[in-house]
Order: C-alpha cells, then sequence, then structure tokens
C-alpha cells in the first residue's frame, strides 16, 4: 500500500529537521562547495556533518562528486533552494508579527504608568 501524501510529506520535513541539515542547504544554494569549506562554516565535528550529509544524500535533496581527494556537495535540485527563501519569508512575517505585538504591549505598559 502506497504512502499518503501527507505523511510523505511529514516525512519530509522531518528529514530537514536538523539545524546542520538545514545550515548545509543555505550553504549549497550559493553553489558547490568542498566538505572542508562546509566544516568550516559550520564549526562541528567532522564525523556530525558526515553524518548529516549522508542523510541529504540519501534522500536525494544533496549530491557529492569528487574532484580528486576532495568531495563537492551540491543541492541537487533548484526547489529546495526556493524551499530555503520560501522559509525565511515565512520566518521573516512570523517575528514581524511578534515585533508588532512586542510593540503594542510596551506601549500598553507606558500607558499604565
Amino acid at each position: 500500500m502506497p504512502v499518503p501524501l501527507y505523511q510523505a510529506k511529514a516525512e519530509f520535513f522531518r528529514m530537514l529537521g536538523h539545524p546542520v541539515r538545514i545550515r548545509v542547504l543555505e550553504l549549497l544554494q550559493n553553489g558547490p562547495m568542498p566538505v572542508r569549506d562546509l566544516l568550516a562554516s559550520i564549526e562541528v565535528e567532522p564525523s556530525a556533518l558526515s553524518q548529516q550529509l549522508a542523510v541529504l544524500r540519501r534522500s536525494g535533496i544533496v549530491r557529492s562528486t569528487r574532484e580528486g581527494s576532495t568531495v563537492v556537495y551540491e543541492l541537487a535540485g533548484g526547489d529546495v533552494a526556493d524551499l530555503m527563501r520560501a522559509a525565511r519569508r515565512i520566518l521573516t512575517e512570523m517575528l514581524a508579527g511578534q515585533n508588532e505585538l512586542l510593540a503594542e504591549l510596551r506601549e500598553a505598559e507606558v500607558a499604565a504608568q
């Protein structure tokens, strides 16, 4: 029996649910990067980065190529970059709404004094 679409989507978002994976995807939006550059930018243990890259690679979101002794990662498609930009826009809107609420609370506090 095939997996329902909503369940497949939930599994996809669960796969994205790790800060290191998100950071890798953000960095790869700018183009392919060797592992050593990813490691320098993310500042995690090499084994931790390797584990997270393996999850992204198995999911098909990123792909790797070997250039001599260097492994280079890149996004497998432009849709991932679009998703990351959409997430940034959504978070910006959410935080803007929180800032508006915070401003209202501060105004009410000043008025109450």
